[in-house]
């Protein structure tokens, strides 16, 4: 059977975002090799936990909405969007089943973003730099990344790619401080802009990129080794063991 990933609609609010935006998350996943099990942000939490019983791991979709930022101890400023309340119901759901059970995470965009704040980190509201973070849709490669050092992406490098690596950019927010054992493992670096973060662990395959990988699957090798890993990870994942009391004599 293949391995079911669940992902949640990427707003409440904006049917016509989703038709656009969900096709392209389904297509690489199932690309991939994994079957898609979408939710919907209108599902009754008891419906979503059961879905989330049934999968072995999790991706969160961008958005066209912005995180509220009272979550990570601001105020709104002028250039920030609205929040979308039913994403981030659903996505903390998602997060606390993932990080329970040790299932893969898959992080793009505004779900990148997400994950930073429920792990306590913050975002930057609005980027004012020299760099066009969000030169359009169309635009596959907007800017380089510097991928860092033994980092779960550099394994994904091809030697032609190096440690720099050119991505496509939708977005004017983006991570400020990383959250609770986030490591940063990628940033723009004409301006130092996060571009990814990773969970510190060797066993929790959790990766968060600010691109869109979904978007350059068929032009970009790197973007289909991003979800091949995922799927990957999420296909050897079994549910971690309790141990018992320890036994002596």
């Amino acid at each position: 059977m293949p391995v079911r990933i669940a992902i949640p609609e990427p707003t409440s609010g904006d049917p016509e975002y989703n038709r656009r935006a969900l096709p392209q998350y389904v297509k690489a996943l199932e690309a991939a090799g994994a079957e898609p099990v979408v939710v919907r942000l209108t599902d009754a939490q008891e419906r979503v936990a059961n879905l989330l019983a049934g999968v072995q791991g999790v991706l969160l979709p961008g958005s066209r909405f912005d995180i509220d930022p009272q979550r990570y101890g601001e105020a709104r400023a002028a250039e920030c969007a609205d929040d979308d309340p039913a994403r981030t119901a659903a996505d903390e759901l998602f997060l606390q089943d993932a990080f329970n059970l040790r299932k893969p995470i898959l992080a793009i965009c505004q779900g990148a973003q997400s994950l930073n704040v429920w792990r306590g980190g913050t975002l930057i509201q609005d980027l004012k730099t020299t760099v066009n973070h969000r030169p359009g849709r169309d635009v596959v490669e907007a800017h380089p990344a510097h991928i860092a050092q033994e980092s779960r992406l550099s394994g994904l490098l091809t030697p032609a790619d190096r440690a720099e690596v050119l991505v496509n950019s939708s977005h004017h927010q983006a991570i400020g401080t990383p959250g609770d054992n986030l490591r940063v493992t990628a940033v723009s670096p004409t301006d130092g802009v996060i571009e990814a973060v990773e969970l510190d662990s060797p066993k929790h395959f959790v990766v968060a990129v600010q691109w869109h990988p979904e978007r350059t699957y068929i032009q970009s090798e790197f973007s289909r080794a991003i979800f091949s890993a995922f799927v990957r990870e999420a296909a050897a994942w079994r549910t971690p063991q309790v141990d018992g009391p320890a036994s002596g004599k």
